[in-house]
């Protein structure tokens, strides 16, 4: 699976991990939609794959470049590079646009899915008795969690294992985002604020040889959730990146179209006519994260007016969005018709 690439090639990739980590950040967009689209999806899940016992051996072995040639550990590491790049980059410029111009980001995003619905659904033909019903099947379950109801925080170490397991979601099914799942099982603020803090705090404590926190019980503890969590996810992205191998190798036509009904149902998620409902205490008043953020609850949509500027410019980004992924889909043809012409000289 390992490929000769170019350092344009290299440089893509951390640009396509950076586009990844700032998808998995919002709640309702998945970073898997970014591999389908880009045109990686299929080479990441099979490099998810070899993650296994046999590249455990060789890496204890001492067998390095057997480790790195096998796990395609470049095209991983570039990827992986991008995303936590991203976590302190551009997420952070997202969040900022998310609290300031909030209709304008979901927007956005709303556009681009409906591009990358475009650009996936143009090229695939074989739809028949077996295909249709997948993509219904996908579009009925994407729908269906949109419209979920929010289950209450639980901190049950087995739940949390659970938790790490469908939150890594986002990163291997396209369509289906861990950060909006983790909302809906109640454990968003747990487990992407306090316990990322509380790990960050303790990062901070420990360069600066300050070994107390060993005392603290509650940070311990969130400690002890974060590790089941993170354990939770590293096993949830083994177990999905085999199963989707698998289905991708066996069923490729009938994977692909439930994916792309998966995704047509995401839209739901991403309306960008929506109310933010916060989590309330019992004076009315909204309970912060530990960030000192307002907990989302879930959210309300609602038909937007047309006759309001800010609706027509919503539209406007909307238009922006698809235009982007019809500007990428053109650019991704241009470059494959480049390289055939080049392969047939």
């Amino acid at each position: 699976m390992a490929q000769t690439r170019t350092f344009l090639d290299n440089f893509f990739l951390v640009v396509k991990g950076l586009c990844m980590g700032a998808a998995n950040k919002v709640p309702g967009v998945s970073g898997g939609i970014v591999a389908f689209v880009a045109g990686f999806y299929e080479e990441f899940i099979y490099s998810l794959q070899k993650l296994n016992t046999k590249a455990l051996k060789l890496l204890f072995n001492g067998r390095l470049k057997s480790f790195y040639q096998y796990t395609n550990a470049q095209f991983l590491g570039l990827l992986i590079f991008g995303m936590l790049v991203s976590y302190f980059s551009v997420s952070r410029i997202l969040d900022y646009f998310l609290d300031h111009n909030e209709t304008y980001v979901w927007a956005t995003f709303f556009g681009m899915v409906i591009g990358s619905i475009y650009h996936i659904g143009k090229d695939f033909r074989p739809w028949n008795r077996k295909t249709i019903p997948a993509g219904l099947i996908g579009l009925i379950i994407g729908v269906s969690i949109s419209f979920l109801s929010p289950a209450r925080e639980n901190d049950n170490l087995i739940f949390i294992f659970f938790c790490g397991i469908i939150s890594v979601s986002g990163m291997t099914l396209p369509g289906l985002s861990g950060s909006f799942i983790l909302i809906l099982l109640g454990n968003y603020v747990l487990l992407l604020v306090d316990s990322v803090n509380a790990l960050y705090d303790t990062f901070s404590e420990i360069f600066s040889g300050d070994f107390g926190f060993v005392n603290n019980t509650e940070r311990m503890e969130v400690l002890k959730i974060l590790a089941v969590f993170t354990l939770g996810s590293a096993t949830g992205l083994v177990t999905f990146s085999h199963l989707l191998t698998y289905v991708l190798k066996h069923y490729k036509a009938t994977t692909t179209a439930v994916i792309l009904g998966f995704i047509t149902g995401s839209l739901g998620v991403l309306w960008p006519w929506k109310r933010t409902i916060f989590k309330l205490d019992e004076f009315g008043n909204a309970l912060l994260d530990s960030n000192g953020d307002k907990i989302i609850r879930n959210y309300q949509r609602y038909l937007p007016d047309v006759s309001n500027g800010e609706t027509l410019w919503a539209i406007v980004f909307i238009v922006l969005g698809i235009l982007l992924l019809l500007i990428l889909d053109w650019y991704g043809d241009n470059r494959k018709d480049k390289k055939q012409v080049r392969a047939n000289r």
